[in-house]
């Protein structure tokens, strides 16, 4: 008696498996379609997110410094690589320090044409309100500030400049504020990495000064002093770049 061949049963959800797939296919296709090729991508902006110096901003600017380290200390001597303290570089007949004093202070009182007795400072730096006299013991007071220490100065270019671009670096009105004396004495030779106002407001404006004198005297800027500077300047991006009336 011949064998009977059984049937070949259907496997149960072998429809519903092939329905299955084709979803998973389309959804695949759409999601492909729906990505960026690769020629659609954009690189990323720099880290101030400004990339056009000519719009005036200091965020702008700070964009077009070198970036690199610190050169060595080795042979930095104020006087000798930036001459005396204090000199009259735009020769109105006033020294520098008398200059800025006369800028800063209100409410001063002058003997002759320059030497300013007495005055009133707005401190940048604290927000205190102090009292100028000249004297053995109170001038110190108020100082004169290096927005760009002379020092970081030379760390960060200014051994490639000539002595008399040096002596202008030293007292372009650009790179000085007077200052309240002791804040001052806190920030030594310190650079936007190490040492801002306490004066949390005036911290715009102090590293606009900074980025604005490197550039216009051909220092960089190092890793660490540019991004503490674009930490300040991301949060007043309209900030203006300042230009100095006697850098070369």
């Amino acid at each position: 008696m011949p064998r009977r061949i059984p049937r070949l049963r259907r496997r149960r959800g072998g429809r519903s498996g092939w329905v299955l797939l084709v979803l998973i296919a389309a959804a695949a296709i759409a999601l492909v379609a729906a990505l960026p090729t690769l020629g659609d991508q954009q690189p990323a902006p720099p880290a101030s997110g400004r990339t056009d110096a000519a719009d005036g901003t200091a965020l702008a600017l700070l964009d077009t410094l070198p970036v690199k380290g610190r050169a060595p200390k080795t042979g930095y001597d104020r006087e000798e690589r930036f001459g005396e303290a204090w000199l009259d570089v735009d020769r109105n007949g006033c020294d520098t320090r008398n200059d800025i004093l006369a800028r800063d202070l209100t409410a001063t009182t002058v003997d002759g044409t320059c030497r300013v007795l007495s005055g009133t400072l707005d401190d940048p730096f604290t927000g205190d309100r102090i009292r100028f006299i000249r004297g053995q013991a109170t001038s110190a007071e108020v100082q004169i500030d290096h927005v760009v220490a002379l020092s970081n100065a030379w760390q960060t270019g200014a051994q490639r400049l000539t002595e008399d671009e040096r002596v202008l670096l030293a007292n372009d009105p650009l790179n000085l504020l007077a200052v309240d004396g002791a804040a001052n004495s806190s920030k030594g030779d310190g650079d936007a990495a190490t040492w801002l106002p306490p004066q949390k407001s005036f911290r715009c404006d102090y590293v606009a000064r900074i980025v604005s004198v490197k550039a216009a005297y051909g220092l960089w800027v190092t890793p660490p002093e540019r991004d503490g500077i674009a930490r300040v300047l991301g949060g007043c991006r309209d900030e203006p770049a300042l230009t100095s009336a006697l850098a070369p």
